[in-house]
């Protein structure tokens, strides 16, 4: 009787080959083990522009003709791994990851056997535009050979280098300031000025001193302090003292100044401690234009969000934020802005919910969102007053007693991978479904 080679056979062996040179193609070495061999198909190792660095991760291939896979649409399929398998890759010491290849398309997806769902978190569920075995995921697969003991463990992104944004603006302080001694506790200034007119409240009072950078003679705050006890000093006297007590006080004064100063545009949620766009009307989108580092483009800072079922019924608005924190750094200020969201009803009312949405919303942000974010927020601080036309009247804004300089920039050896910038997971009940960030990020 003549010997035969079966299909499933011939099969394999073409997808093993297949593999082989797909990894090859994005830059591992793939090692094919031998005829005896239990469910583990070969061996990667990752390299970084042809050197390699000694992690391994074992690979099965499994390869189909032309079949279409378990609940396939044009995103998403299913894969059920075999329960013999995951047995025995249970005890592995290297990350363990299937590879699935079909010949009539040449697709390749993979998936690491430890991210399976259901009984015996055998079903895997692949994503047919992030799951593909190509270049874009050679730093998905790297970090999966980071050891999971110890203190901390790095893989540095592999490919060239980007420069990255700090989210620090530097502080330009006025050359002087005032000092004032009072009576008036914190408390008791406020509800005296609320009772007035042009109420100001960028300054900072404990004990009984008084600081601002305005003089407190020339506005509201002259029913505060001891008239004849004002006095001018040099900014640094205060702004560089070594007390970390001090600091915290001149760290508050600039946070009192930002809110001032931005109180047309911005408003301050003390709970969440962050700045927050503020709605021009109840129920209404509002853009803000600006010069990215290349174009001219405008964001969405307050944004609407409809109800999909209902587009007549808002189901929230979404607002740009940011929590702001002062620091002294190298006898330098800055502010440091970490970019947020905060959610209403109407643009005025404070959302019941809003911490499910601000997750919902966090999971869609990357790399790329953030440091346009960061790029937004500056321009914003920074804009000068609309000058006005022929036909209408200029900006009025209050002044700037303090202002920002750029955002310092540090050029990395490596670039920041998108597909591991963060954990990506698949939207739950919880996830914000609103309109993704408007802005061309690329160019921003």
């Amino acid at each position: 009787m003549p010997k035969i080679i079966t299909e499933s056979q011939r099969l394999g062996e073409l997808g093993e080959a297949a593999a082989r040179k797909r990894f090859l193609e994005i830059g591992f070495q793939f090692d094919g083990r031998s005829r005896i061999e239990a469910g583990i198909d070969g061996i990667a190792e990752v390299m970084d522009r042809g050197r390699p660095l000694a992690r391994m991760i074992a690979v099965q291939v499994k390869a189909t003709e032309s079949s279409k896979y378990t609940s396939e649409t044009k995103d998403s399929f299913t894969y059920l791994l075999n329960s013999d398998d995951l047995e025995y890759w249970k005890p592995s010491n290297l990350p363990i990851i299937i590879v699935l290849y079909r010949q009539s398309d040449e697709s390749f997806y993979w998936k690491e056997v430890q991210s399976g769902v259901g009984v015996g978190a055998r079903k895997l569920i692949f994503n047919k535009s992030t799951d593909k075995l190509n270049r874009d995921a050679v730093d998905r697969l790297a970090a999966l050979t980071v050891p999971k003991t110890g203190f901390g463990y790095y893989v540095p992104p592999l490919g060239d280098g980007e420069e990255a944004l700090i989210n620090l603006l530097p502080v330009r302080l006025p050359p002087e300031m005032f000092v004032a001694s009072t009576d008036f506790t914190p408390k008791k200034a406020i509800a005296t000025l609320l009772d007035g007119e042009d109420a100001r409240f960028d300054w900072v009072m404990h004990g009984r001193s008084y600081w601002s950078f305005h003089d407190p003679r020339q506005a509201s705050t002259s029913a505060i302090v001891d008239l004849d006890q004002v006095e001018s000093i040099d900014t640094s006297l205060l702004a560089d003292h070594e007390d970390i007590q001090e600091q915290n006080n001149f760290a508050y004064l600039l946070r009192q100044v930002l809110s001032h100063q931005e109180r047309k545009d911005l408003r301050w949620h003390k709970d969440k401690r962050l700045f927050y766009f503020a709605s021009e009307a109840a129920n209404t989108d509002r853009y803000f234009a600006y010069k990215s580092s290349k174009n001219e483009t405008e964001a969405n800072v307050v944004n609407v969000v409809r109800d999909k079922d209902n587009p007549d019924r808002v189901a929230y608005v979404r607002h740009h934020a940011f929590i702001p924190r002062f620091e002294r750094l190298l006898d330098e200020w800055f502010l440091v802005i970490t970019p947020t969201y905060h959610f209403t009803t109407n643009g005025m009312i404070p959302h019941s919910y809003p911490d499910a949405l601000l997750s919902g919303k966090k999971r869609m942000d990357n790399n790329a969102s953030l440091r346009g974010q960061v790029i937004m927020w500056h321009r914003f601080l920074t804009a000068e007053p609309d000058a006005g036309d022929l036909f209408t009247e200029p900006e009025t804004r209050p002044e700037r007693a303090i202002t920002f300089g750029e955002p310092p920039g540090v050029q990395l050896p490596t670039r920041v991978p998108e597909d591991v910038w963060g954990a990506s997971k698949p939207p739950g009940p919880d996830a914000e479904t609103g309109p993704e960030w408007e802005l061309d990020l690329d160019e921003a």
